[in-house]
């Protein structure tokens, strides 16, 4: 599936008033279709996993495409670099959020990424540090709880960091 035929779309499934409920959750829609999350979920199984088409959809900008790049992306095939390059291009809690969860735990290298990240500055980089530890609480069965009990001196650092999205990515929504 070529990437034209994917934002075509996005164009036909883009609803503002989605648009307007996720600037009220305080979503960036600067370049957003608002298109909802299992609709993205519908359109990624009819592509399938594909390494370089996720590239093309990251590259492209938008809300969505990120997003769904973050879902047909092969997590075996993603980088360090194209996790740092990512995450440094997160402009919302929501793309940080669903690129952590839908592909970057199932990345080798997430545990010792998100270590690092929660010692950044950047606000969703530090974000997508707290967020991937959580969701490998979550889904990662081969982790001890050691392992996750070497985060509680960063977790309680992020407790007090004053930005918001950082905040609540530390003590939960």
């Amino acid at each position: 599936m070529e990437y034209e035929f994917i934002l075509e779309k996005l164009r036909l499934l883009s609803n503002t008033l989605t648009l307007e409920g996720m600037s009220k959750y305080g979503i960036n829609i600067d370049k957003a279709f608002g298109v909802s999350i299992p609709k993205l979920r519908v359109l990624a199984k009819q592509i399938g996993k594909n390494h370089e088409l996720a590239l093309i959809l990251w590259e492209l900008g938008y809300r969505e495409t990120k997003i769904l790049a973050s879902m047909i992306d092969d997590p075996k095939k993603i980088t360090e670099l194209q996790m740092e390059t990512w995450a440094k291009d997160f402009d919302s809690w929501e793309v940080c959020d669903q690129v952590c969860n839908n592909l970057f735990r199932k990345n080798p290298s997430s545990f010792d990424k998100s270590f690092k990240w929660c010692d950044r500055n950047e606000e969703f980089v530090k974000r997508a540090g707290y967020v991937t530890i959580a969701v490998l609480a979550v889904h990662d069965k081969f982790r001890t709880n050691e392992d996750f009990l070497m985060f509680m001196p960063k977790i309680q650092q992020g407790s007090t960091d004053e930005r918001i999205y950082v905040k609540k990515a530390v003590i939960g929504h």
